[in-house]
């Protein structure tokens, strides 16, 4: 549950040159408390936010230590942050016009010190002309269109008032020919570690690599990559270690074990990576199989079946090619 107890927009239009801070709170109630908690909501649950570590030197963390100590009130606070994203945007080559909300909000009785960060963008609207020859509607654009509430802020962070542990979601920008990360790196000034989604998409990328590399079936280990997902969630486990995976995905082959391990361990994996979604989530994202034939055939199996043999068999022929075979099925639905 989210309750806000205050919010402010700050308006960076880079583009125009006309920033706008704000003097005063947003009144958060009926459509501006909806829109607000809509997207905090969407943005606490998204599987892209890494977790961070403050730098001993962060700037950001003085002042938030500054506005949780009543020293300086929240207005001043967000102003200090947002000039400091307004320095480091006005350098970089992608430079663009941008909408700040900062929140001092409880998230399930957390307190958390909220900025989401999106890019203005084009949007049409209707407009109403009057004239000479009466009344006419019109189509026109808006280039300071929010995003609206079906739509994902671009960037994000959520600081812990109490522990200072940080989740964010942030793109590279271009500044002096460098990419940077402008959110985590020169905003809040902290470190980042891999994302749950980060942690998933390796797993299933290294699996395939090493299965390729040996010749052995691409198709079968990213089954088995899913099946071990899902059955981390059905444990008491709230990490997800890529390296204890090799053995049930390459059971009985300590080479492929083995190369398996130190291509997660190059690729940053040493520890395991905290659950940072649900297991609602997970799930959604592990229970199925899809599969594309080369004859546009495609195919949506349950991972629970993928190794059964008793719904679902892969054959190959002496020719190469290969064949699956569904079985005991009652009753075929057609679906346009």
């Amino acid at each position: 549950m989210v309750v806000i107890e205050k919010a402010v927009l700050h308006i960076l239009d880079l583009a125009n040159g006309s920033t706008v801070y704000s003097d005063a709170l947003l009144e958060v109630k009926d459509s501006v408390d909806t829109y607000l908690t809509k997207h905090i909501e969407k943005s606490w649950a998204s599987v892209s936010k890494k977790p961070g570590r403050f730098y001993e030197d962060s700037a950001f963390q003085k002042h938030l230590d500054a506005y949780l100590a009543g020293e300086v009130d929240f207005l001043a606070f967000s102003k200090t942050v947002a000039r400091s994203l307004e320095h480091a945007l006005s350098h970089a080559e992608e430079m663009t016009s941008v909408d700040v909300i900062f929140a001092d909000v409880r998230i399930d009785d957390v307190r958390q010190i909220v900025l989401l960060k999106s890019d203005s963008h084009i949007g049409y609207t209707h407009q109403v002309v009057q004239d000479d020859e009466g009344t006419h509607n019109e189509i026109v654009n808006q280039a300071t269109i929010m995003p609206s509430l079906t739509q994902r802020i671009d960037e994000f962070a959520f600081v812990d008032a109490g522990d200072k542990s940080i989740r964010v979601s942030s793109k590279k920008y271009t500044i002096d020919g460098e990419k940077i990360q402008i959110l985590p790196e020169i905003v809040l000034e902290c470190s980042l570690s891999p994302s749950t989604s980060d942690a998933v998409k390796a797993l299933q990328k290294t699996a395939a690599k090493v299965a390729e590399d040996y010749g052995q079936d691409e198709v079968a280990i990213a089954a088995a990559a899913k099946n071990y997902l899902a059955g981390r969630m059905e444990s008491a486990d709230d990490a997800i270690d890529l390296t204890a995976a090799a053995p049930e995905l390459f059971h009985g082959n300590p080479a492929m074990q083995e190369d398996f391990k130190e291509a997660v361990e190059d690729a940053g994996f040493t520890e395991p990576v905290p659950m940072d979604m649900s297991k609602e989530a997970m799930l959604k994202k592990v229970s199925r199989h899809r599969l594309k034939t080369d004859t546009g055939i495609e195919l949506n199996i349950p991972t629970d079946y993928f190794d059964n043999t008793e719904y679902v068999e892969f054959n190959t022929s002496e020719d190469g090619t290969m064949s699956i075979t569904l079985k005991h099925i009652s009753n075929i639905i057609n679906k346009n």
